[in-house]
């Protein structure tokens, strides 16, 4: 049996069309992925993210926990601020990637894949029962939200009407576009709290709101109808895949694995080697100083061709080289893209590629990231 958000109905409601996502019944689009991706690039759009999971970790030894099992340094955080992070296990193998927010002095929430929420809780259990740097309480929080992202240039012009402000906790906002990026505070809407943060995974700006079902079902018609004259569109799976790809934003299971490290992926920004010691440490200093075997890289399709997708081989110099990860129709550019891990032999951008599509090779090249540069 699927699970199901508490936008079910909604989705049903406009039309969208549901897939399996993980076990969860979703919309993978509505009218369709072109239009719902321009309308995020041009003016707005509202997806459903409850399926993400939650997990809060708080008491006097969370702030060295966390920092003994993720790759960024939880410690610059003060309360009201988030950072992307990763969770590594020993081998420097990525176990998910996630948003960490400091909440208060000694509470943080983490918000995770959905497909590895159980495999992550699991693993975080596991590691807090073997700490020994104090007391820390974790609690997968996951059954208590619903959530929802608005994203697009025009966001800002209606959001303030939809969740009035000021912020009333975590962080003191007079009003929700007051929040910088990666910033969160609490907000009261209707007779609930819920959670703003600044962040996405569109490129684009835009928030993440979580709360309570019935306070997340009525925020989604109010944020619907209040974006009207804005352009806002809701927006499925398949425009999500496409947004993140154009700007090369990782996703689990595709560009992040167990077999992967963040320096292997490209987000090494987000490994802080001089923080002290935290797992995986070892491996990925060893490859910031002597260079890994693959490196992710992006690529635009020179040839005309349908569209590279996941497990596509790439062929360098008449050889198999590596394999795509991430591969679409781009509906910014109009043409295919995607990205694929290679030897660093072939990693320079402007490196000619070939994309075996249905048994037949096609000219790519590999271009810096992101694909997509957004102004």
């Amino acid at each position: 049996m699927l699970k199901r958000t508490p936008l079910f109905s909604a989705h049903q409601k406009l039309g969208g069309k549901l897939i399996d996502f993980g076990g969860w019944e979703m919309p993978v689009q509505y009218t369709s992925i072109t239009d719902e991706h321009l309308a995020v690039r041009n003016a707005a759009g509202i997806f459903d993210i409850s399926h993400m999971g939650e997990v809060t970790v708080s008491g006097p030894g969370a702030v060295a926990f966390l920092n003994s099992v993720l790759t960024n340094d939880i410690s610059k955080l003060i309360s009201g601020q988030g950072q992307y992070t990763l969770m590594c296990h020993e081998h420097g193998g990525v176990i998910d990637d996630l948003y960490a927010y400091r909440l208060s002095v000694d509470v943080y929430f983490l918000v995770i894949n959905a497909s590895r929420i159980e495999a992550d809780v699991a693993w975080l259990q596991a590691q807090v029962s073997k700490f020994a740097g104090g007391e820390v309480n974790l609690t997968d929080a996951s059954h208590h939200y619903a959530a929802i992202a608005v994203q697009g240039p025009r966001v800002k012009e209606f959001i303030d009407a939809c969740i009035p402000g000021p912020s009333t906790s975590v962080f003191s906002v007079d009003k929700v576009t007051t929040l910088k990026k990666n910033e969160i505070a609490g907000f009261h809407f209707e007779t609930s709290n819920i959670l703003v943060s600044r962040t996405g995974y569109t490129g684009e700006d835009g928030f993440e709101v979580l709360g309570i079902d019935s306070a997340i079902q009525h925020l989604w018609d109010k944020i619907l109808q209040a974006g009207q004259p804005f352009g806002i569109k809701p927006a499925g799976l398949g425009a999500r895949d496409t947004l993140r790809t154009e700007v090369c934003y990782p996703l689990y299971g595709h560009e992040l694995d167990e077999q992967t490290t963040p320096i292997e992926a490209g987000v090494g920004f987000f490994v802080k080697l001089d923080k002290g010691e935290f797992n995986g440490r070892a491996v990925m200093a060893g490859q910031k100083a002597n260079g890994v075997k693959k490196k992710l890289v992006a690529f635009k399709m020179t040839d005309k061709s349908a569209p590279p997708r996941p497990h596509y081989a790439i062929f360098g110099n008449g050889a198999n080289i590596g394999i795509v990860t991430s591969g679409t129709q781009s509906p910014s550019l109009n043409q295919g893209v995607g990205m694929g891990f290679v030897p660093p032999a072939f990693a320079q951008p402007d490196t000619a590629i070939e994309i075996e599509i249905r048994g037949k090779r096609y000219g790519a090249v590999v271009v810096p990231k992101p694909i997509l540069k957004l102004t």
